[in-house]
């Protein structure tokens, strides 16, 4: 493939209405959670990630496992973990079983403001997506988020 190959000129252009799309969605739920409940979507990301830990056999996500669901890089991940911790939102104990590993675990507070600001993620979601549909170039996409179900466990891998 050149540069000016019209397939890989249409990729770009699909690639360019992804990022299009993600951006505004990112930005109206960033606005949302910020105003309603003083959180990033990344700290409103990691707290839903580590709510859905349990204590059963790899229930317990390792950092990597966090830092890949979040997208965030694993220095990045445990900057984020450690200002929640100062926050109170989160909480770390060594691994009962292995004294070199550390979890996180969501305290109440943080359960408490992650069950509030879920409405305002949906509702922000809803809202963004309700916008992009307008435009022609990102309606098809929409369409697409739309109709994805994730399975209950992609968030851990």
């Amino acid at each position: 493939m050149t540069a000016t190959d019209p397939a890989l000129t249409a990729l770009a252009q699909g690639w360019c209405a992804l990022t299009l799309l993600h951006g505004r969605i990112e930005a109206h739920i960033e606005r949302a959670l910020q105003s309603g409940h003083d959180l990033s979507v990344r700290e409103y990301s990691l707290l839903d990630v580590l709510s859905r830990q349990h204590d059963g056999k790899g229930g317990h996500l390792q950092m990597k496992q966090v830092a890949d669901a979040v997208v965030l890089s694993q220095s990045a991940t445990t900057r984020l973990v450690t200002r929640l911790e100062d926050r109170g939102l989160l909480e770390r104990y060594l691994c009962p079983t292995d004294r070199r590993g550390i979890y996180t675990n969501v305290t109440e507070a943080g359960l408490e403001l992650l069950a509030g600001a879920r409405p305002t993620n949906d509702a922000a979601l809803r809202e963004a997506l309700d916008q992009a549909a307008e435009n022609p170039e990102l309606a098809p996409l929409v369409r697409v988020v739309e109709s994805l179900k994730a399975p209950a466990a992609a968030w851990g891998t």
